[in-house]
């Protein structure tokens, strides 16, 4: 009977078990038709994904895409919310294939290495803006709506896409590195696509969790005064 019990627990727990190997950020790189090296940078968090490409030499955007994924142990189904190179995917739902072996993720036609398992991951997860500080006063933002701003973060890197779900509009995006270390949030610019001689920049916050929203001050990369509120995306 003990042996019963435990295989049924093993089948109901390994499509868990997948998804959370997932979880963290992978990269892979390739040469495009010029010879230029592109890297792809995949994160994975709590069913949302985004995946950023970038010139590897200067940082330099290519495109990006993602929203949100299921997966079993066999296959991941990735339903897109935004993608630069395909806006006709957005609202689509894709399926690939994947296998997880020694730290490289097999999925679809290329090879992914881990960067990061989601640790140490202070701020791991899918973000939505929800507010902002206006006269002393934070002012809320639905996040319900088409148009989102996303901030989603590994254990190490970090990405952040502004873009509307009905129009399948792509108003920009960000992304790089990240560390948090007593009560400093700090980014270093790997890839922006609204200009690219910010790639290298590091750009450091206060940030401080409340009821399990983040929040997030400093000076924007314009030098302006920033408050924002963020909130862990459910669905």
């Amino acid at each position: 009977m003990k042996k019963i019990i435990l295989s049924a627990l093993c089948l109901l727990l390994a499509p868990l078990i997948y998804a959370q190997d997932l979880h963290g950020s992978w990269a892979t790189v390739e040469s495009n038709d010029d010879g230029v090296q592109v890297e792809h940078t995949l994160t994975f968090t709590n069913g949302f994904f985004s995946e950023a490409i970038f010139e590897k030499a200067n940082g330099k955007f290519v495109g990006t895409n993602g929203g949100s994924y299921a997966s079993n142990s066999e296959t991941i189904d990735f339903l897109y919310e935004f993608s630069t190179q395909n806006p006709e995917l957005v609202g689509e739902t894709k399926s690939k294939s994947y296998s997880i072996n020694n730290d490289n993720l097999e999925l679809g036609e290329m090879t992914w290495v881990q960067i990061d398992d989601g640790t140490p991951g202070d701020l791991f997860g899918a973000w939505l803006i929800s507010g902002r500080k206006r006269d002393g006063k934070i002012v809320q933002r639905d996040t319900s709506g088409p148009r989102k701003t996303m901030k989603i973060l590994s254990g190490t890197r970090f990405q952040w896409i502004a873009y509307n779900t009905e129009t399948k509009e792509f108003m920009g995006t960000g992304g790089g590195t990240y560390t948090t270390i007593d009560g400093k949030y700090t980014e270093n610019i790997g890839f922006f696509s609204r200009d690219d001689s910010r790639v290298g920049a590091s750009l450091q916050f206060k940030y401080e969790l409340k009821d399990g929203d983040w929040h997030h001050s400093g000076l924007s990369s314009k030098g302006k005064p920033i408050y924002e509120v963020w909130s862990k995306r459910k669905d």
